[in-house]
């Protein structure tokens, strides 16, 4: 009874977390229809000194976010392995542009050293940690590629977690404090979570 309880939560959390992957990867795609200053103002200043690194992260991070909860899809995996790999060829690329992209704009950042050592230790952490789970698909060591996948997906969804932080801590602290502490927020705590949910289910598995 507490394992079918236990799963029918898990299904719920997760069903929760790719609503909104989608809802946050399409409202990032709101500057193709409006301003960027009315709808990202605090991104103008990129647009400004460095256009094409911000709009290939603004552009295509919200690609990858949208591919998590089909790569994640067990019925997808099964039914149809041939368009996984092509979805996750294409989550690949998407990570790799972005996060290029991303890291390019945490060096050059406004918001201070620690802010910039925040978002840029995520850019370098969503490379490496992809690219692993890359090298291993293409070893065919599932097992472990699902493992890194989880991984990357906890650092993609650092999207989301920033966009729940951010509104929380603006009218507490201000923007700017509440910039530099959600550098860090929006990805660690995440990763841990990952790390904590591999760990438990390597420990829960029969010898």
């Amino acid at each position: 009874m507490s394992t079918t309880r236990s799963k029918i939560e898990t299904s719920w959390s997760l069903m929760i977390v790719w609503i909104l992957s989608v809802l946050v990867a399409i409202a990032s795609l709101r500057f193709l229809i409006a301003e960027l200053s009315l709808v990202m103002p605090h991104m103008v200043h990129h647009a400004m000194s460095r256009p094409v690194s911000l709009y290939l992260h603004i552009g295509l991070a919200p690609i990858a976010l949208l591919l998590l909860p089909v790569q994640f899809s067990q019925r997808l995996r099964s039914c149809r392995p041939g368009l996984h790999r092509w979805g996750g060829r294409l989550y690949a690329v998407m990570v790799l542009l972005a996060g290029i992209s991303a890291l390019l704009l945490a060096i050059t950042s406004e918001a201070g050293p620690i802010a910039a050592a925040g978002f840029g230790l995520l850019a370098i952490l969503w490379l490496a940690i992809t690219a692993r789970a890359v090298q291993l698909a293409m070893q065919r060591r599932i097992a472990e590629h699902r493992r890194w996948m989880i991984r990357s997906a906890a650092l993609t969804l650092a999207a989301v977690t920033l966009r729940i932080y951010l509104p929380i801590g603006i009218p507490l602290l201000g923007f700017e404090l509440a910039y530099v502490l959600v550098s860090w927020a929006c990805w660690v705590p995440n990763l841990i979570l990952a790390e904590w949910m591999l760990r438990r289910r390597v420990a829960a598995q029969p010898a």
